[in-house]
């Protein structure tokens, strides 16, 4: 899977996802950082990236509408200390087939994982 993790992910889960056998590009190496989050979604969306990401504002299914891009996962953790957050992606991903969640915004939390999938047709 084809994954690029927005700026408010620890870039050292590039090798960590490519680890598990993921194509993974970072916000920052592509001069995305501080760049808006439609910006941000756009270069994803242009590069056929599901995007992961800790910002809310991702997870608005009225900007983001399942079907419209190929895919945002969006990590809720309990706790937000970087070994947490590094945690709860590895995990996710490990345990995970994402091609499931193509074109879909889920949301992912420590207990629980919810999924918005595109309306048929779209």
């Amino acid at each position: 899977m084809r994954l690029k993790l927005d700026e408010n992910l620890s870039r050292h889960l590039k090798q960590v996802l490519a680890g598990l056998h993921h194509d993974v590009t970072t916000a920052g190496e592509e001069n995305l950082l501080s760049q808006p989050d439609p910006v941000v979604a756009r270069a994803a969306k242009s590069e056929a990236r599901m995007l992961f990401t800790l910002d809310i504002e991702f997870g608005d299914l009225r900007k983001y509408a399942p079907g419209t891009h190929p895919g945002i996962v969006l990590f809720r953790p309990g706790s937000f200390g970087p070994l947490a957050v590094n945690e709860l992606v590895r995990s996710f991903v490990a345990g995970t087939n994402l091609s499931g969640f193509e074109g879909c915004v889920v949301v992912v939390e420590p207990s629980r994982v919810r999924v918005r999938r595109p309306r048929p047709g779209t």
